[in-house]
């Protein structure tokens, strides 16, 4: 079936930052991709509106068979740019929604970069070779173990192995070119990235806006040598708040969105309450509260004053500890107001 540019475009103006038009031409990883990034934060869906008449001849292109050349594909700087972005981005989704899982450092962390920068690289006719991308990732990541910037490094080696291995997409077969199995496979990779995130935002609100905040700050630290670019930087991280704006009519102060964060961080959380029953406290605790409640508790389960029962005092000394820095934690942005 012929593509038309005009549905293409309808489609672009009623569902372009979830990747309709992307679908209706075929191009399933732009269409994916579009998904995870609201339309690649907003600035890849309005670069579309120019686009759109070359994607549609490229679709109408592979429809009637024509082939490509057999040299790689040319690298432009735009997929290169977002090969970085999007691997940064999967990583610090990661960083929020899987850092507990073993091996994170190691294993978690660098797949779930090479999987943004890869997903990237594999829009529209091109790709890459996702092993050369993985190892690349999983080589570079203990080199920055446990910092909260290595998903910067990782995706820059991800992305240099990615444009290094270009390659053109293999044609599809009749059967993978169904609605269904395209939707269903879609349906998949969305739920995938998104289930871990949800749950770790709605179970632990807080401490996900903390992690957030203590990331774009040391990322704005970087470029305290040059301010014009730490400007730049933090004109383009607040690019989503002012697409809110501009499409529910703008107007949104600063004391707004405090008071909306306020609200958000006075809500706990099951581990904050559960930390809440182990120094036997209210909701309504202060810092103070829990500080002197901690120190109570501390000197009656400490190991060394209880040598008859040292394996239980022990759990209950680390325990106490733990749940006084969840709440310590909560309490900072009290203290920072």
């Amino acid at each position: 079936m012929v593509k038309r540019v005009t549905v293409t475009y309808a489609l672009w103006a009623m569902a372009g930052p979830l990747g309709l038009h992307h679908l209706y031409l075929g191009r399933d990883s732009h269409a994916l991709l579009w998904m995870l990034t609201f339309g690649g934060f907003g600035v890849g869906w309005s670069r579309d509106f120019y686009r759109i008449p070359a994607y549609v001849s490229e679709a109408n292109k592979q429809a009637a068979g024509v082939r490509r050349r057999p040299e790689p594909p040319a690298m432009g700087p735009v997929r290169l740019a977002g090969q970085v972005c999007v691997g940064i981005y999967f990583g610090v989704v990661a960083l929020i929604g899987l850092n507990t899982l073993s091996f994170f450092y190691l294993l978690v962390l660098p797949l779930s970069v090479g999987a943004g920068v890869h997903l990237v690289s594999s829009v529209g006719q091109q790709t890459s070779d996702l092993g050369k991308t993985l190892t690349a990732c999983v080589v570079t990541s203990p080199i920055f173990y446990g910092s909260s910037l290595s998903p910067l490094p990782i995706s820059l080696a991800a992305s240099y192995a990615a444009a290094q291995h270009r390659k053109f997409k293999p044609p599809q077969s009749p059967e993978s070119q169904k609605l269904v199995p395209r939707l269903t496979r879609l349906a998949l990779a969305w739920l995938a990235f998104s289930a871990p995130l949800g749950y770790c935002i709605f179970h632990n609100t807080t401490a996900t806006l903390y992690y957030i905040s203590d990331c774009l700050a040391a990322l704005l630290d970087v470029f305290w040598f040059f301010p014009w670019l730490r400007g730049v930087v933090e004109y383009l991280l607040l690019i989503p708040y002012r697409m809110l704006c501009f499409f529910t009519g703008g107007g949104y102060t600063e004391e707004a969105w405090k008071k909306v964060l306020e609200i958000l961080l006075r809500e706990y959380s099951q581990q904050e309450r559960e930390a809440l029953t182990v120094l036997s406290l209210t909701e309504q605790a202060s810092l103070e509260d829990i500080t002197h409640s901690y120190r109570e508790l501390v000197k009656v389960w400490h190991p060394d004053h209880n040598p008859s029962q040292a394996a239980q005092a022990e759990e209950m000394f680390l325990k106490i500890q733990e749940a006084y820095e969840i709440l310590f934690r909560r309490h900072k942005f009290d203290r920072h107001k």
